[in-house]
């Protein structure tokens, strides 16, 4: 299972690097007036046109491209003609540190949030729990991250409004750097896990084998996390492992709002200046993440259902 999974990968990244590439060269724009300015001469665009070799035809570009990518050569960043390959060593532990963060949050909030509301089911609790979660959910991730600004910052000063501060400097200024964007990103995908908890739950706690340990006298905590939440985990897992594309997603927005310099915020960048090889690299990096996070939520169904792993 885990060969033929790691397999389909090439083909999705293939077919993603080929739609990346090809809707970039749609877009209206040139790099080269972005990289010369307004006041560019045609002889000068037409120097930058050959120096990035945007003057050959699309599909020569596309194999010089994916040629370099294969060989580790990512390229070079046409605007401060850096390698991207040093950029992406720069950006991407920020975005894994945020996404992690976040996702940590979202999860050590939800679960135990939709335990509580199945087992609580009908009461003030569970009302007070599934509107919350609806409401995270329909907010979008700027929303939060702008409200957090202004009350955690502007109005308690309780956290920055903008910055971030490597762990490598102090642990503690990183936790607190991180805190404002990991939150706002963590509550929409909170609410998802929230919802599919609860849903999980309730569908386990009425099953036989629920009601035979509570008959043999089992405490209700060990009913609850030994066997019903252990039984309603795979519904969980398969829906935050889905959730990490939002999530990955979400990074774009909450970094450039927050101003972090991990790869979100350079996909912006790079998009408003036309910044190809950054997008493509960018846009593989988010979608290789989503497909290694997905195997491993595959890996935890075989940890979860004996039958799963039997048939691995």
């Amino acid at each position: 299972m885990i060969t033929r999974r790691l397999l389909l990968t090439i083909p999705i990244l293939l077919g993603t690097a080929i739609i990346v590439f090809g809707i970039l060269r749609l877009v209206p724009g040139d790099p080269a007036g972005a990289i010369l300015g307004a006041n560019a001469t045609p002889d000068q665009l037409h120097r930058v046109h050959l120096e990035l070799g945007l003057d050959r035809p699309i599909y020569q570009q596309f194999s010089s491209w994916l040629g370099g990518v294969l060989s580790g050569d990512l390229g070079h960043d046409y605007i401060t003609n850096q390698s991207i390959t040093s950029e992406m060593a720069d950006r991407l532990p920020v975005t894994a540190e945020l996404a992690g963060f976040a996702f940590v949050l979202a999860v050590v909030v939800a679960v135990p949030l939709g335990v509580v509301a199945a087992v609580r089911r009908g009461g003030w609790i569970d009302r007070v729990v599934q509107a919350v979660s609806v409401i995270t959910v329909a907010v979008p991730d700027f929303v939060f991250g702008i409200l957090s600004i202004l009350l955690f910052s502007l109005v308690l000063g309780m956290f920055p409004a903008s910055g971030y501060a490597p762990f490598t400097a102090s642990l503690a200024l990183n936790i607190h750097s991180l805190v404002l964007p990991a939150v706002s990103l963590a509550l929409g995908l909170a609410g998802v896990l929230t919802r599919v908890t609860r849903s999980a739950m309730l569908d386990v706690l009425h099953t036989d084998y629920v009601r035979f340990a509570r008959a043999n006298g089992m405490s209700a905590g060990a009913v609850i996390f030994r066997y019903a939440l252990r039984n309603a985990a795979i519904p969980i897992v398969t829906v935050a492992g889905l959730q990490v594309g939002y999530l990955l997603g979400g990074t774009v927005v909450v970094e450039q709002l927050f101003a972090i310099p991990g790869v979100g915020q350079l996909v912006v960048q790079a998009m408003l200046n036309r910044n190809y090889p950054v997008v493509q690299t960018c846009v593989l990096i988010f979608v290789l993440g989503f497909i290694l996070v997905n195997l491993i939520a595959d890996l935890l169904y075989a940890v979860l259902n004996p039958k799963i792993r039997k048939a691995a």
